[in-house]
Order: structure tokens, then C-alpha cells, then sequence
């Protein structure tokens, strides 16, 4: 049996961009032969994940990992709606998010880099990631993340895999359920008007100015109704002021004081939000979920 060494096992990861793990296993079996590992590769993997790695990946699910005081939402990202219900699919998302609550990761390439070990992928997150691109057929990424810890009480929401939320709260934890349903709804941008990032706040500006400059009024005139404008939508996205959903009688700010409750931050995550997605016609997306199928 030939002595498989950590410079075979890189260089074979180098040509096939398979999981570690894989690599070794393939080196294995190959009695250390470097062609043969790559075949074995290949058959096992198709490799996909070199293939992969630069397709779109717009779809996906938000997954959360919430215990007293300390949380996470993740956001992992797929192909295809198809794939994002897939078992092993939402088994990695819901690992991330697990991990990131507990190790307290930098990025991305830190979560990357944390044990994990599933469907026979490992031992690290980056591994797993990868060989599940191999098994399924579609690239996969992590596209973002947000942890909450030692802040104050949490609520979390989850509208289906596609949008979720976490709210810092004191106070009541009705309260607070019902603020991150509303925000799931609503999509606010911030807490309070003042907290609305001021990129935002400029564009809309811009647009106002647009507008109203075709109204031909007088510059003052011209003036109040950019302004009001931007007054307007300033309300609108940010969650004190929104109506609430359950009770559009009162503000969200309104709803919580009244149940003794702050709202300290918020994390809202929709899957693909701002990301370009590929115009696939409907033959071709069919083609790749029955693609993916087999894959299986």
C-alpha cells in the first residue's frame, strides 16, 4: 500500500477542486496512483464543484440558530429553487447557522474552516460545501451571516426558508414574536428614521428631485415636496413607524411601548435579495432540476 502524503492529497484537490477527504479516499483506493484517483474522482463527483463554482447562485434558504440570549441567521445560497429543498441542502444551512451562534466566526472563510462532518463530506464546513456541490450538481456559497450574543433577550421568525429574522428585545416576548413577523412583512430598513443609512436616503432624495422637477412648480414649492417626500419614505422604512400588522391603528413603536417592550436591533435576511438572478427559460430550468435529480 503506497504512503498517501498531504502533498498528493493537495495536488489532486488542486485538479479535481474535490473535498479533501474525497481526495485522500480516492488516493486511497488508487494505491497512491494519481491518474487513477482522478478517474475515481470524477466518477464519484462528476467534478462538479470546479464546474460550479462560478454559476449564480440566487436561491437558497435563511436558517437560524437561536438560544437564550445568544443566535445566528445565515443565509446559504443554491442554484435553483429545486435544490433548496433539498434534505441535505437544508441540513448544511441549518449547521452554518448552528455554528456561527456557537464559534462566533470573522467571515465567511472562518465559518469555512470549522469542523463539520455530513453526508460522508468533512471534516471541515469548506469541505462539506464542496462536496455537496459535487453530490448535488448546483453551486453552493454562504453568502452571509449575523450573530447576536449577550445583548439582550432574542425572537426569531422564519416565513418559510425564504425570509428571516431575529429581533434584540427587552420586555415582553409576544411583543417582540410579533415585531419580527411584522418585519418579515414589512421589510423595514431600520429601527428609527434617524438610523436609515443615508446612501438610501439619497437616492431617494434624487428621485423625489426628479419628480417633482416636472411638476413646474416654483423652486420653494419644488422644494417642500422633495422634502415631503422624503419624510414619507423615511415613515415608511423605518419599524417605529410603520403601522403594525396586526393592529394598524398604532405604529410598531406605539404596539411595544404599550407592552413595556424595546426593540434594541434587528437582522432581516430575503433570500437573493440584490442578488442578479440568470432569465433561464422554463425548458432549461426543468432540465436542470431533473439533472439535479439524478444527481441525487
Amino acid at each position: 500500500m503506497a504512503a498517501i502524503t498531504a502533498s498528493m492529497v493537495g495536488e489532486l484537490r488542486a485538479k479535481t477542486d474535490a473535498p479533501m477527504m474525497e481526495c485522500k479516499k480516492a488516493l486511497t483506493e488508487a494505491d497512491g496512483d494519481m491518474v487513477r484517483a482522478e478517474e475515481i474522482l470524477r466518477v464519484k463527483l462528476g467534478n462538479k464543484a470546479g464546474k460550479a463554482a462560478s454559476r449564480i447562485t440566487a436561491e437558497g434558504v435563511v436558517a437560524a440558530a437561536v438560544g437564550g440570549t445568544t443566535g445566528a441567521l445565515v443565509e446559504v445560497n443554491c442554484e435553483t429553487d429545486f435544490v433548496s429543498k433539498n434534505d441535505s441542502f437544508l441540513a448544511f444551512a441549518k449547521s452554518c447557522a448552528e455554528l456561527v451562534a456557537a464559534k462566533n466566526p470573522a467571515d465567511a472563510g472562518a465559518l469555512g474552516a470549522l469542523p463539520l462532518a455530513q453526508d460522508g463530506f468533512g471534516p471541515t464546513v469548506e469541505d462539506v460545501r464542496k462536496g455537496l456541490i459535487g453530490k448535488i450538481g448546483e453551486n453552493i456559497s454562504i453568502r452571509r451571516f449575523k450573530r447576536y450574543a449577550g445583548g439582550g433577550n432574542l425572537a426569531h421568525y422564519l416565513h418559510g426558508t425564504r425570509i428571516g429574522v431575529i429581533v434584540e428585545f427587552t420586555g415582553s416576548d409576544v411583543a417582540a414574536k410579533d415585531t419580527a413577523m411584522h418585519i418579515a412583512a414589512m421589510k423595514p430598513v431600520a429601527l428609527s428614521a434617524a438610523d436609515v443609512p443615508a446612501d438610501l436616503v439619497a437616492k431617494e432624495r434624487k428621485i423625489a428631485t426628479e419628480k417633482a422637477a416636472e411638476s413646474g412648480k416654483p423652486a420653494d414649492i419644488v422644494a417642500r415636496m422633495v422634502e415631503g417626500s422624503v419624510q414619507k419614505y423615511l415613515k415608511e422604512v423605518s419599524l417605529g413607524n410603520q403601522a403594525f400588522v396586526k393592529n394598524d391603528k398604532q405604529t410598531v413603536e406605539q404596539m411595544l411601548k404599550a407592552a413595556n417592550t424595546t426593540v434594541n436591533a434587528f437582522t432581516l435576511y430575503v433570500v437573493g435579495e440584490g442578488i442578479e438572478k440568470r432569465s433561464d427559460d422554463f425548458a432549461a430550468e426543468v432540465a436542470a432540476q431533473v439533472a439535479a435529480a439524478k444527481g441525487q
